[in-house]
């Protein structure tokens, strides 16, 4: 392996830590959204605001790792992203931006009509922000991003494979939070809420995964290369991730406890490198290679150095976090 396929192994490792961690985190913001009124919603939505109070801003430092990764190891991509997909970029990143303060006034505000609005927007931007990535994601998957000019400004991202991609990510985010908060009520002993939840995660995973079948043929039209990778050399995977879901299913279906959320990070971790597999050697598709698209060896290497550096002393501190949070000893008090 060179030191652009590491880095370029690194860069995806970011991108599939940030659509699970990140992704489950969005998703909350859909079921509080159609949690109800504030009577009907207050069970749910209390449980939502305990499971990711502690972590919600933690997980976006996954996101500002993938960008660093992409801007030093390989600028060319990145400039070539940024020039043409700046539009829905920007929209995530205000989209971003809204969520936070509306978590955080709604946590502070006492009067019903201000928690309502604060919550629509938490819960509005919890959506449109995914859809947004998602688009972004589409457009560089389906060749619309150029290497030496800015593309279109608007079909770049507003065409069939950015819409599939960003309404996918929208029902993935949906499906992991679903999932995560039925693990959470069962750990705080809610079985109501346990099984409102589950309802929920099944429901999901039946919309994403009927989105992911429509989204085949919609990629056999519109990005006729990413397909061919799909369906041959990266399909392993995708069988991996429909198993792994299918078992999530099951097991929901059977109250049971063990495997839930390791199996549903499968199935969406699993989807996300059968992608980048499928899009292999590109980084944008029949423009730019990962070799052809590095920085000099010297960067790269400093990369993996930092990269290795970050694990030793970033990652027990993360651990440290999500160990706590789910054996409760973040509450307040």
């Amino acid at each position: 392996m060179t030191a652009a396929d590491a880095v370029a192994v690194v860069l995806w490792l970011g991108v599939t830590l940030y659509v699970v961690f990140g992704g489950a985190d969005f998703g909350t913001g859909f079921w509080d959204l159609v949690a109800g009124n504030a009577a009907r919603g207050e069970r749910p939505r209390a449980l939502i605001d305990h499971a990711i109070g502690p972590v919600w801003e933690a997980n976006h430092v996954w996101l500002i790792f993938c960008l660093v990764v992409l801007w030093t190891g390989f600028p060319r991509a990145f400039a070539a992203v940024m020039s043409t997909l700046y539009l829905p970029l920007s929209l995530a990143a205000l989209g971003i931006v809204l969520r936070g303060a509306g978590f955080a006034f709604r946590k502070a505000t006492k009067e019903t009509a201000g928690r309502r609005a604060y919550g629509a927007v938490f819960a509005v931007s919890s959506i449109l922000t995914p859809f947004f990535l998602g688009a972004t994601l589409g457009g560089i998957a389906s060749a619309r991003v150029p290497l030496r000019t800015a593309g279109n400004l608007v079909t770049s991202w507003v065409n069939p494979t950015s819409v599939f991609v960003g309404v996918l990510a929208v029902a993935i985010c949906a499906y992991l939070a679903a999932v995560f908060l039925t693990i959470d009520a069962r750990r705080l002993g809610e079985a109501s809420l346990e099984r409102y939840f589950q309802r929920r995660a099944r429901a999901a995973a039946v919309v994403a995964g009927a989105a992911a079948i429509v989204g085949l043929f919609v990629l056999r039209a519109d990005a006729p290369d990413l397909y061919r990778g799909l369906t041959g050399k990266a399909l392993p995977l995708v069988v991996v991730s429909v198993v792994c879901g299918a078992a999530v299913l099951l097991l929901l279906a059977r109250g049971a406890r063990m495997g839930t959320r390791l199996l549903a990070v499968g199935a969406v971790a699993t989807m996300v490198w059968a992608w980048g597999l499928a899009q292999h050697p590109y980084l944008l598709p029949e423009t730019l290679t990962v070799a052809g698209g590095a920085a000099v060896a010297s960067t790269l290497r400093a990369i993996l150095v930092v990269f290795v550096a970050a694990v030793v002393i970033v990652g027990p501190s993360l651990a440290l976090l999500f160990v706590l949070d789910q054996r409760s000893r973040l509450d307040a008090a």
